[in-house]
């Protein structure tokens, strides 16, 4: 029991932090430039552009609605984790004060896109979301197995497309270029910060090179045969998988072995199994 707490309590502090980032970039950096990139956030801009209508109740009366579909087609952990950050984001919108931090557009618009691409990205991490258009992401990934970014992507531009017919053409511009820096924030987040090296190795010393790798980067070899084409005779290949950081100690095992060895190496974004996503032994 007290390791779920704690685990509960670790997931609620990344949600409130993420929160509050998201409401810092609307009051700050998007909302003063009348950028609406997409998203709930980026309707109650438009509609209390136009309506006069303030952004935290907007905020409130769409998040409702999109904690039913979180409970039908999520399930009730993403359901409570969505009710806190959808309870909590209108709030701090009411708090956080409109205030034009940067007064360049542009410089606005990249900083406040890519923060709110990083709280966004956490909150996925942790199974939650602020509401709003953030669920059908969930919902597209879960059932169709379509990235959060692209599915961002998608149900933001919904909103931006309403930005012509508020704001200037400037405007609408500026909020598809947010929308593409913060999905391509996310999308970093996802696939490219543990990214992974996986080198394949033809060398006539492969035993020692093998041994080499074992004992000094401590990473598992696959030896799979294979063939020549030119003089048809069958040579073993290596196939390794390590992290980035390994991979220079990996390039001085062949080379002081054998200096001739034939390598091919390719970057990955995801890698499961054994001394990846969990340790040797362990449960």
């Amino acid at each position: 029991m007290g390791e779920k707490i704690k685990n509960f309590l670790k997931r609620l502090f990344y949600i409130l932090v993420s929160i509050v980032l998201i409401a810092v970039c609307v009051n700050m950096f998007l909302g003063p430039h009348s950028i609406a990139a997409g998203g709930l956030t980026g309707l109650a801009i438009i509609l209390e552009e136009w309506i006069g209508v303030s952004r935290s109740v907007v905020v409130y009366i769409g998040n409702a609605a999109v904690l039913i579909l979180a409970l039908i087609f999520l399930g009730k952990e993403i359901f409570l984790n969505t009710l806190i950050g959808a309870g909590l984001l209108p709030v701090f919108i009411g708090i956080v004060p409109q205030y034009k931090l940067i007064n360049d557009t542009m410089l606005s618009m990249i900083i406040g896109s890519a923060i709110f691409g990083i709280a966004v990205a956490i909150l996925y991490r942790n199974n939650a979301s602020s509401g709003g258009t953030a669920i059908p992401p969930l919902i597209l990934k879960k059932h169709f197995n379509l990235s959060p970014s692209v599915g961002l992507f998608i149900t933001d531009g919904i909103v931006v497309i309403l930005c012509l017919f508020v704001f200037d053409v400037d405007a609408f511009f500026f909020a598809i270029a947010s929308i593409f820096i913060t999905s391509a924030t996310m999308s970093y987040l996802e696939n490219g910060i543990n990214k992974k090296k996986m080198v394949y190795i033809i060398s006539g010393v492969h035993e020692a090179i093998t041994q080499e790798i074992l004992h000094d980067i401590g990473r598992g070899v696959t030896i799979i045969p294979s063939v020549g084409a030119f003089e048809n005779t069958e040579r073993p290949m290596l196939m390794v998988t390590l992290n980035k950081k390994d991979y220079r100690q990996l390039l001085a095992i062949v080379d002081r072995h054998d200096k001739e060895a034939f390598m091919i190496t390719d970057t990955i974004s995801d890698v499961h199994g054994e001394g990846f996503t969990y340790e040797s032994g362990s449960v």
